[in-house]
């Protein structure tokens, strides 16, 4: 039996080779959080691979390294929450909610938080080395600052020359959905690099891709030339871009939740649900012994 001398010097030495008592290199604890029923989101190094599974809150599709020893914080829930936020204001908006019909409104926050603070959270995601976080949060900044300067009424007048060229608002319209369709096809590339990661991480891109899509087709069909001053974008098609991206909102949030919440300030973790094919999911059926209904099929 150890003494109590013996086993706080025991203590003291696996606290020295980690402050946040977990022996990385061994897989040993000194002392470890109450984890209120497992993480499946646990940035712990269990010394079984010195890489991690795809995590949403991270905003990183594929294997990522550990974050223990990184001097920055996490900028991926910043990017997503402002993310979400200016997409959940617009797309209340595309559904006509409680009779809004302008897009003013927006402006304000497409400007200051979902352009200038998920540009900044995009280039911290460079510093921390993650491409594909620093490409979309970065790329979705810039498009909120490129839609505000479009929609800002007198300020760079893009709609009103754009009406004036062609008599009526047709070429705008046409425009502004390709330009969308621009967006979905950037977003599609995105999309294709989740399929390997996580089920909260995918449907993300999924619906954002499909708002994109959406918006695009209804204001690309507007009536066409025989309409004239009486085109407008497609009803139907807005109103369901306008759902897919209140889904695509509260989807970011839930995201950039994952990515704050830990055993330090959260009695719950959030789960993210790993596709059967990836990484991790493979490691957990591998770890999952069938012998027995295998054995139970085979009599």
């Amino acid at each position: 039996m150890a003494t109590a001398q013996e086993q706080n010097a025991t203590n003291a030495a696996m606290m020295e080779k980690d402050p946040h008592g977990i022996d990385h290199a061994n897989g040993v604890s000194a002392r470890r959080p109450y984890d209120y029923g497992g993480n499946p989101l646990a940035h712990i190094n269990t010394g079984e691979s010195v890489r991690l599974p795809a995590f949403g809150g991270e905003f990183q599709p594929g294997l990522y390294r550990s974050t223990e020893q990184r001097k920055f914080a996490n900028p991926a829930p910043l990017g997503l929450a402002a993310f979400a936020l200016t997409t959940f204001v617009l797309s209340l908006i595309n559904l006509g909610t409680r009779g809004i019909s302008g897009p003013s409104i927006v402006i304000g926050p497409a400007f200051g938080y979902g352009g200038l603070v998920q540009l900044l959270a995009g280039m911290w995601e460079m510093a921390v080395g993650n491409t594909f976080g620093a490409t979309a949060l970065s790329s979705y900044g810039g498009f909120w600052i490129g839609t505000a300067i479009i929609l800002t009424p007198g300020g760079f007048n893009i709609i009103e020359d754009l009406t004036a060229d062609s008599g009526s608002e047709l070429a705008f319209f046409n425009s502004f959905g390709l330009y969308l369709m621009g967006w979905f096809i950037f977003t599609f590339l995105l999309l294709i690099c989740t399929v390997r990661s996580t089920v909260a991480f995918f449907l993300l891109f999924f619906t954002l891709d499909m708002a994109f899509l959406l918006l695009g087709i209804g204001y690309l069909v507007n009536g066409g030339e025989a309409a004239g001053a009486n085109a407008a974008p497609q009803e139907g098609c807005i109103i369901a871009g306008g759902a897919f991206g209140i889904l695509a909102a509260f989807i970011a949030w839930y995201n950039a939740l994952a990515g704050i919440a830990d055993p330090s300030n959260s009695f719950f973790l959030i789960p993210v649900a790993h596709f059967p094919w990836s990484e991790k999911g493979r490691e957990q059926r591998n770890k999952v012994n069938n012998d027995a209904a295998r054995a139970e099929q085979s009599v």
